[in-house]
């Protein structure tokens, strides 16, 4: 049980640093706007404008950094990890183009969306798995309650967790 809190509590520690580490990304980017505002109305002074230039390269170099930071920290590292992380923000999307990669990546899913359009004959299903979206588009037939049971059978997932729509970030 201990180990699982200290688990939990550096999870919810890493969690933090990602978010405060997106905060100063969005920082380091108004700044940059701001600088090269400044720079404009400043005219072609060549000193000051190379001087802001390299503080605005400077800039851009450490908000990449951060970039990468969080891109790296937000990525679970292992299936184990996974399952014991609470993700915050936006899930990773895996799209698909087999209909059997699907299915394999979805199987016990939280929770399936699908829809179908008529108009192109087009099918799409979503399921969110682990804090990950999976998602398929396709052929498929367009009864739409056969779809939902069909689905239900397949991704092995209760019936009263699959709609009709489209499972979208934000």
């Amino acid at each position: 049980m201990a180990k699982k809190t200290s688990r939990d509590d550096a999870l919810e520690a890493l969690d933090f640093i990602i978010n405060v580490l997106r905060e100063h990304e969005k920082d380091l980017d108004r700044l940059i706007k701001e600088l090269g505002g400044i720079t404009e109305r400043l005219g072609n002074s060549k000193e000051l404008s190379e001087k802001i230039e390299k503080v605005e390269e400077r800039l851009s170099v450490i908000q990449n950094e951060i970039s990468n930071v969080i891109n790296y920290l937000s990525t679970p590292k292992t299936e184990a990890e996974m399952k014991h992380a609470f993700v915050r923000g936006p899930p990773v999307i895996v799209r698909c183009r087999k209909w059997e990669d699907f299915k394999v990546l979805a199987l016990g899913a939280e929770t399936v969306s699908f829809l179908y359009r008529e108009t192109d004959k087009s099918f799409q299903a979503d399921a969110l798995k682990n804090g990950r979206v999976i998602t398929y588009s396709g052929e498929l037939p367009k009864d739409t309650e056969l779809l939902r049971i069909w689905l239900s059978r397949e991704l092995n997932v209760d019936v009263s967790k699959i709609f009709e729509g489209v499972l979208a970030i934000g």
